[in-house]
C-alpha cells in the first residue's frame, strides 16, 4: 500500500494500547484515524497526543470508508464491538484480545470469511519464530522428552501463560497429538516414571518479569533448549504493528503471525 496505513487503536488506553500510542507517533507507515476506549473510561475526550487537540480518545467509531485496519487489545465486549464495526465496513482486524469463549471464537471464525482477521495470543515476532521452530524440533524428534518452563512477573494471575500454551499445541501439533491428551500441568509427590510422549508445564512467578518461555526437548545423553527471553514489553506493540500493516488490503481469511513470517522468508 503506498499510502500510509489508516488505523483505529481499540483499548486505546491500555497498557498494550499506550505502547502502540507512542510507537505510532514516529512510524510514518500509519496514520492514526480513532482511539477508542470504552463507554466509561475517564480518558474519553482527552487529547490523545500532549498539545494536539485534533485527536481524542474516543468511544465512537469512525464513518465508513475511514479505516484500513483496527488493532485491538480491550476485551471480549470491546473486541466484539470491534468485530462488529470491522465486518460492517470490511476492516482487516489483528486482535489480541484473550479470554473469549467458545461461542465468540467460533463467530471469530465465520468473520474471517468476510474479513482479514489476524489472531495471536503473543504478538512477539520472536516467539512466533520460536513457536515455529518448536514445531519443527518436536516433530523431529518424536522420542524425545518435552517440557517448558516460563516465568512471568509476580503479578500474573494465570498458569501457564497462553503463550506457554501456544507452544505446547504447536509442539503437539508437530507430534500428531493434542495437548488434551499429553499435557501435564502439575508433578508433586512420588509420580512414578514420565509417561511417554507427555509434554509438561513449569511454571515461575516472581518479580517484574516481563515473559521468558524455554523449552527442553531432553534426549539420552543430549538436549536441546528453544528459548525466549523479553526484556521490553514494547516488543508486543512492535509485533501488532508489523501484523497491521502486512494484513492492511489483504483478502478475507484467518491469518497467523507464522503466515507473515513464512511470506518474509520466501521473499
Amino acid at each position: 500500500m503506498s499510502r500510509p496505513v489508516r488505523l483505529a487503536i481499540n483499548g486505546a488506553t491500555g497498557r498494550m494500547g499506550q505502547s502502540l500510542l507512542g510507537l505510532i507517533k514516529g512510524d510514518a507507515r500509519f496514520v492514526l484515524v480513532a482511539a477508542i476506549t470504552s463507554p466509561d473510561s475517564s480518558h474519553r475526550g482527552q487529547p490523545v497526543y500532549v498539545g494536539d487537540d485534533s485527536l481524542r480518545f474516543t468511544h465512537g467509531w469512525p464513518s465508513a470508508n475511514a479505516l484500513d485496519v483496527v488493532i485491538d487489545f480491550s476485551g471480549p465486549a470491546g473486541l466484539a464491538e470491534a468485530l462488529t464495526y470491522c465486518e460492517s465496513h470490511g476492516v482487516a482486524l489483528v486482535t489480541g484480545t484473550t479470554g473469549v469463549d467458545a461461542t465468540f471464537s467460533q463467530r471469530l471464525a465465520s468473520s474471517a470469511q468476510r474479513i482479514a482477521l489476524l489472531r495471536a495470543a503473543n504478538f512477539s515476532l520472536g516467539v512466533a519464530v520460536l513457536t515455529r521452530l518448536l514445531r519443527e524440533a518436536a516433530a523431529a524428534l518424536p522420542d524425545w522428552d518435552l517440557d517448558i518452563i516460563e516465568a512471568h512477573h509476580n503479578r500474573k494471575e494465570d498458569a501457564p501463560s497462553g503463550t506457554a500454551l501456544a507452544l505446547g499445541e504447536a509442539a503437539a501439533d508437530g507430534r500428531n497429538t493434542t495437548l488434551a491428551e499429553s499435557a501435564v500441568y502439575a508433578r508433586e509427590g512420588r509420580t512414578g516414571p514420565r509417561a511417554h510422549g507427555t509434554i509438561g508445564f513449569a511454571v515461575v512467578r516472581g518479580g517484574d518479569i516481563v515473559g521468558e518461555h524455554v523449552a527442553l526437548l531432553m534426549g539420552q545423553g543430549e538436549r536441546v533448549e528453544l528459548a525466549h527471553r523479553a526484556t521490553d514489553r514494547a516488543i508486543f506493540a512492535r509485533g501488532a504493528l508489523e501484523a497491521a500493516h502486512w494484513l492492511s488490503g489483504r483478502t478475507a481469511g484467518a491469518y497467523d503471525l507464522d503466515a507473515m513470517l513464512s511470506e518474509r522468508a520466501a521473499h
